[in-house]
C-alpha cells in the first residue's frame, strides 16, 4: 500500500482510477492508485424484483445506486485524506453479463430492463442454437429479442438500439452506444478473428425475421464492439451530474469500453492468457478458461465468450457448489453446541476439510449430489441433495467430508470433461476464487484433483469486479504501445505474483475419474429423486 502522502497527491492531481460494478446484489466503486492498490471504495445494496413474471431493476434503481456507491466512495476520500475527489486519470463500468434493455428513437426504455436470471427464452434460444450451430444460452441479449419476436411483442418494431446494463450506464456516462468486446459475447455471437459480431450469423438472423417486415437490420440495433484498451469516449458533463450530483467530479475523464462480470473476473484473477482459466467456486461454481481455437462442435454445456481483449473462453457454469456442503458443516456444529461447546466455524471448516484430505482417494465408494436446485450441464430440472453408500463403502469421517467436497465439483466436472477429454483442451493454471478456497489449501487441492492442473489462489482474487474494472480503465491510459492486456497485467498489475499454487496430485486424479464415473452411473437415482420426492 503506498504512503498517505503519495495517496493524497494521486487523488489531488487526478492519478487515481475509479471501477464501478453493479453485481446482482451490490453495486460497488473502487478506487485504486498507481501502484494498482484500492485506496478507497463504497458499495450500495440492491435487489431485483420479480415482476410481472419478469425478473427486473428499475433504471431509477440503476442510477440510485451508482450515486450512492460513488457517494459513499468519495465520502471515504475526503474521511480518509482529508481531499475531494474531483478528477481520476480514467473510469470503467461493469455490471452482470446478458439481459435486454431496449430503446427507441427517443431512448425511451420499451419494456422494463430483462436480467440475465430470465429462462422464458427458452424456445428462441433453441432456435438461434440451431440455426447459428452456435450456443445461444437463454441469458443472451439476442435470444430475448427473438422470444420477444416469437410472441407477438409490439414493442418490437420500435426498437432502435438494445444493450446490456454496463452498455447502458457508459452510453448514459458518456453518449457512446458501445461494448467491450467480452460483455458483447454474451448479446450476441462473436467472430474471434474479427473482434465485432458474427457476420453470417447477423445475416442469419435478419433473414429469420424477414417476414416480420420491420424496418431495422440487427446489427444497426446492436452496440458497437470494442477491445480493451480502446477509446470508448470520456465522461460527458451530464454522465458526471448523472455519477456526482454534488458537482464536484469533472467531466472529461477517458472511459474504458464497459466490461461484464466475467470479463472484470478475468482481469481480477490475471486469467487473460491463452491456456489459462479462472474458477470462481461458490453458492455456485463456474470455470472459465481461455482457448487456443474455436470449438470443434456445439455443446449446450458450454457458453462461448471472450476476455475483454477478445480471446476466444469457453466456461462451464454449474448452479450448485458449497450449498450442501454448508448445509453438512451446519449439522455437525448442532452437533457440537449439543454438547455444550462453544463453536467457531473457521476452526471447524478448517477441521473438516482437512479431515477430508485423509479419507480414500475415491472416497471409498460413497456417492453424494448436492443439488438444491436443477443443472443445465446434466439437465435436471430441480434438484434434491442425496446421500447414498452401499452396505460394503468405507464410511467414517474422512471419507464424508471427501464425498461432499468431491461432489460440489461433480456438475463442473462433467462440463470440463467436454474440454478436456472431447476437446483436447491443454490448461496451464486456474486461478481460484470464492468460498470454497477460504479453508487453506483443500479446496485448492481437490480443485487440482478435479481439473487435473494446477491451481493458484491470491490473496487480492477477493477484490473482485470493480477492481478488475478500475484495472481495465488504468489499462486504457496507461499501456505501453503495443502492450497486450495479457502482459500488462501478469508483469505490472501482478508482478509475476502467481499466488500460492498446488500441483494436481496423480493419486487425487484417479480418484476423482473413479468417483465421477459412479456419480454418473447415480445420476438416475437423483432423477428418480426429484420426481418422486415433492
Amino acid at each position: 500500500m503506498s504512503d498517505l502522502s503519495n495517496v493524497k497527491s494521486d487523488i489531488m492531481e487526478g492519478r487515481a482510477t475509479l471501477g464501478i460494478e453493479l453485481g446482482s446484489t451490490r453495486i460497488k466503486a473502487v478506487l485504486i492508485g498507481t501502484d494498482f492498490t484500492p485506496i478507497a471504495s463504497g458499495s450500495h445494496e440492491w435487489e431485483n424484483k420479480y415482476d410481472n413474471g419478469i425478473w427486473t431493476y428499475a433504471l431509477e434503481d440503476v442510477h440510485n445506486g451508482l450515486q450512492d456507491s460513488y457517494r459513499k466512495m468519495a465520502d471515504e476520500v475526503k474521511e480518509k485524506y482529508g481531499v475531494t475527489l474531483k478528477r481520476t486519470k480514467a473510469l470503467g463500468f461493469s455490471a452482470m453479463m446478458h439481459g435486454y434493455l431496449a430503446f427507441d428513437k427517443g431512448e425511451k426504455l420499451l419494456v422494463p430492463f430483462r436480467t440475465w436470471r430470465n429462462t422464458n427464452t427458452g424456445e428462441a434460444a433453441g432456435k438461434l442454437t440451431e440455426l447459428f450451430q452456435y450456443n445461444v444460452p437463454q441469458r443472451w441479449s439476442v435470444a430475448h429479442l427473438y422470444q420477444s419476436i416469437l410472441e407477438g411483442d409490439a414493442h418490437v418494431k420500435d426498437v432502435d438500439f438494445f444493450t446490456t446494463l454496463s452498455g447502458y450506464i457508459h452510453w448514459k456516462m458518456t453518449g457512446q452506444k458501445v461494448l467491450g468486446i467480452g460483455d458483447a459475447a454474451g448479446m450476441f455471437p462473436i467472430d474471434i478473428e474479427k473482434k465485432d459480431f458474427h457476420g453470417r450469423m447477423l445475416e442469419q438472423f435478419d433473414a429469420l425475421v424477414a417476414d416480420k417486415g420491420y424496418s431495422w437490420k440487427v446489427k444497426d440495433l446492436l452496440p458497437k464492439v470494442l477491445t480493451a484498451g480502446q477509446d470508448a469516449g470520456c465522461l460527458t458533463e451530464e454522465g458526471a451530474r448523472l455519477l456526482d450530483p454534488s458537482g464536484e467530479l469533472e467531466s472529461g475523464i477517458p472511459v474504458c469500453p464497459p466490461e461484464g462480470d466475467a470479463g472484470t473476473g478475468m482481469a481480477a484473477t490475471n486469467s487473460v492468457a491463452v491456456r489459462t482459466g479462472n474458477v470462481s467456486a461458490g453458492t455456485s461454481v463456474f470455470a472459465m478458461i481461455v482457448l487456443e481455437k474455436e470449438l470443434s462442435k456445439v455443446y449446450t454445456e458450454i457458453d462461448m465468450v471472450t476476455t475483454p481483449s477478445g480471446e476466444l473462453v469457453a466456461m462451464a457454469h454449474a448452479n450448485n457448489c458449497t450449498s450442501d456442503l454448508n448445509a453438512w458443516v451446519g449439522l455437525f456444529k448442532e452437533f457440537a453446541e449439543a454438547f455444550g461447546m462453544e463453536v467457531d466455524m473457521n476452526r471447524l471448516f478448517s477441521l473438516l476439510y482437512n479431515k477430508a484430505l485423509e479419507g480414500d482417494a475415491e472416497c471409498g465408494g460413497l456417492l453424494s449430489y448436492g443439488y438444491y436446485s436443477g443443472e443445465n450441464i446434466i439437465e435436471l430440472d430441480e434438484g434434491r441433495p442425496l446421500f447414498v453408500r452401499t452396505p460394503d463403502s468405507k464410511f467414517n469421517l474422512a471419507n464424508f467430508m471427501r464425498v461432499h467436497l468431491f461432489a460440489a465439483l461433480g456438475a463442473l466436472k462433467v462440463g470440463m470433461d467436454i474440454l478436456t477429454k472431447d476437446e483436447h483442451i491443454q490448461i496451464d493454471k486456474i486461478l481460484g476464487h470464492g468460498g470454497l478456497f477460504k479453508t487453506k489449501g483443500v479446496g485448492q487441492k481437490i480443485m487440482a484433483a478435479a481439473m487435473n492442473a494446477p491451481v493458484s489462489v491470491m490473496e487480492t482474487a477477493g477484490e473482485g469486479g470493480a477492481w478488475g474494472i478500475a484495472l481495465l480503465a488504468s489499462y486504457l491510459v496507461q499501456k505501453e504501445e503495443g502492450e497486450t492486456l495479457a502482459h500488462y497485467l501478469s508483469e505490472r498489475v501482478f508482478g509475476g505474483d502467481e499466488g500460492s499454487c498446488i500441483e494436481p496430485d496423480e493419486k487425487d486424479v484417479e480418484g476423482f475419474e473413479t468417483f465421477i464415473e459412479r456419480y454418473k452411473k447415480g445420476l438416475s437415482i437423483e432423477q428418480c429423486a426429484v420426481e418422486n420426492l415433492n
